[in-house]
């Protein structure tokens, strides 16, 4: 069944407003800026490689294979930027397609389940709430992941709550393959049979019956999960055992296979967070939706006792996804996202009768209005009375007149949204609290992404590179990172990502030694130690909050070689 089938010219025209406003508000700014670290050049820079070397089934960092995630998202900007040829949108580009898709989808589950206004309302629920679009406006794998996701929940949901229909729930089983090969977690849209199995034995309300005989049907599922999975799969294995004379690709299969799979879930190694730490994430981070659940819990309650099937199912998989992020030591905000999608699913059906209470109302004003005084309260500050942290952030992006135009950006967001609230007031907050985060996201996107571009993204840094590099030299990298490399858009040396830095520097010099007149090195500050004479180097000033050198053989000290202690550098100078 089409989705506009049985639609009035008002329903087409509102659902195709609110995918115009998430075009615009999740779009805004593409072709403004370069990745930004820490992930978006990593990404790009192996998308990068793809497309120059054509080997596009392992990915790589530099000279290193990069077996940290499977590559889909590398895929889709590859495909991008072919399409487009054009870097700057082609990173963002998936994101965004995500997003729409998820849109479209929790739509098209709300009005299969109840009605188009709900589809329109767990679609708008979805859209405003911050994670959701701040998640999406960047080229991380997470949004696609989440859209994956969302695809596979969609088969399943229909298939079980409007069912039968197998060739939806061979679908979902397909899209949850694809997540799996896209960051390894897409599977768990299949959690989603916990709570159908409740419903179907428990005699629920709108479950759908199977009927006897339909045991190979659903054995199909799995068929459709790994004929998408093995998509990558065999490909992968078979251009592995063609180097099978290099263990670089062995420890690519165990890495990705294993290490980064079951590995980081049993024994997480970063991001050690105790067992509460996602309520703060689902309280604070998926505002202003979360401002709804003092109506909605009671709801869900009811719709419970009332044994509605359409509200176990989703909620009960939403319970499921935090339960299974919370038991390991590492974990991130965005692990748990692919549950807002279904969070705005199930808390559509009530924001109709909700949002005409004058407390959720008063919520949502008392929100912007924090939200705007703090943007205008810094912004001010800032401007008129220079405070410590206002140097030292101006200091670390290289602004010379104290970063005035970020600070006034500040202040048009807090009195924006300020002013939507004194003009629209409790009559008309819905419309103020959309406004003030749509403000909100359409300025920092269009006025912040050029300010910030070159600090954040190396390409002032390595612009200046290439403009001191005579015509015809070449330059080795030691400690690089990402968005050097991929910022550099020049051929350049590297002696491994991963690779001990005082080992890099070691390989660096000699390379640089074959040929003194015509090879520089590029460097961090601190892998240089006393090993190199910075009164023969070129400072190249302060960039992602470290300083960068670049230097001929002169510069070099003579049978000095950096410690291990190098590669033990403080963890605030890896910041991002």
């Amino acid at each position: 069944m089409s989705v506009f089938s049985q639609a009035t010219p008002l329903e087409r025209r509102r659902f195709w407003l609110l995918l115009l406003i998430a075009l615009v508000v999740i779009g805004a700014g593409m072709g403004l800026r370069d990745p930004w670290p820490s992930d978006e050049p990593r990404f790009a820079l192996a998308a990068k490689h793809m497309v120059e070397s054509g080997d596009w089934l392992f990915p790589h960092r530099g000279s290193e294979l990069y077996s940290d995630k499977p590559p889909m998202l590398f895929w889709l900007e590859a495909a991008s930027y072919t399409v487009i040829r054009s870097w700057r949108i082609a990173f963002l580009l998936p994101s965004l397609l995500a997003a729409l898709g998820c849109l479209a989808l929790v739509y098209d589950l709300g009005r299969r389940l109840w009605n188009r206004q709900v589809g329109l309302y767990a679609a708008s629920a979805l859209l405003i709430t911050f994670q959701f679009v701040y998640q999406t406006k960047r080229a991380q794998i997470d949004p696609l992941v989440m859209f994956y996701i969302t695809a596979a929940n969609w088969g399943l949901l229909v298939h079980m709550l409007k069912g039968p229909n197998w060739r939806a729930f061979w679908f979902g089983c397909f899209c949850a393959g694809l997540g799996v090969i896209t960051k390894g977690v897409g599977v768990l849209a299949l959690f989603m049979f916990v709570p159908y199995l409740v419903a179907a034995f428990g005699q629920w309300n709108g479950v759908s019956r199977m009927g006897e005989g339909a045991w190979w049907r659903w054995a199909l599922g799995l068929v459709a999960l790994l004929l998408a999975m093995a998509l990558w799969l065999v490909p992968m294995l078979l251009g592995a055992k063609a180097h099978a004379g290099d263990p670089a690709y062995a420890a690519y299969i165990n890495d990705i296979l294993f290490h980064q799979t079951a590995g980081r879930y049993s024994k997480s190694w970063d991001h050690h967070h105790n067992a509460l730490y996602y309520v703060p994430i689902v309280l604070f981070t998926w505002l202003p939706l979360s401002l709804t659940y003092p109506g909605t819990l009671p709801r869900w309650w009811q719709s419970l006792k009332a044994r509605d099937a359409r509200i176990l199912l989703p909620l009960g998989w939403i319970v499921l996804l935090l339960v299974f992020f919370s038991i390991p030591k590492g974990k991130r905000d965005v692990y748990i996202m692919p549950a807002l999608p279904m969070l705005a699913l199930v808390s559509a059906p009530y924001l109709d009768e909700l949002l005409q209470k004058r407390w959720l109302r008063a919520a949502g004003l008392v929100f912007i209005g924090i939200m705007g005084a703090a943007m205008l309260g810094v912004g001010a500050t800032a401007l008129v009375a220079h405070p410590k942290f206002a140097s030292e952030f101006a200091t670390a992006r290289g602004f010379d007149d104290g970063g005035h135009a970020l600070w006034w950006m500040f202040v048009t967001i807090g009195a924006v949204q300020l002013l939507l609230i004194a003009t629209l007031r409790m009559r008309r907050a819905v419309a103020a609290v959309a406004g003030g985060m749509a403000a909100m996201w359409l300025v920092w996107s269009l006025w912040a992404y050029p300010i910030l571009n070159d600090s954040s993204s190396a390409a002032g840094l390595m612009q200046d590179v290439r403009e001191r590099l005579p015509a015809g030299d070449q330059i080795g990298m030691v400690a690089w990172k990402e968005q050097n490399l991929l910022m550099f858009n020049h051929p350049a040396t590297d002696f491994g990502f991963t690779r001990p830095w005082h080992e890099q520097y070691s390989a660096a010099v000699k390379w640089q030694a074959a040929d003194p007149e015509h090879r520089w090195l590029f460097a961090l500050d601190g892998v240089m130690a006393q090993c190199v004479d910075r009164s023969k180097a070129v400072s190249l000033g302060h960039a992602n909050r470290r300083e960068w050198w670049m230097f001929k053989a002169d510069a070099v000290v003579p049978g000095c070689m950096p410690s291990e202690d190098v590669d033990r550098v403080p963890a605030a100078a890896l910041e991002e």
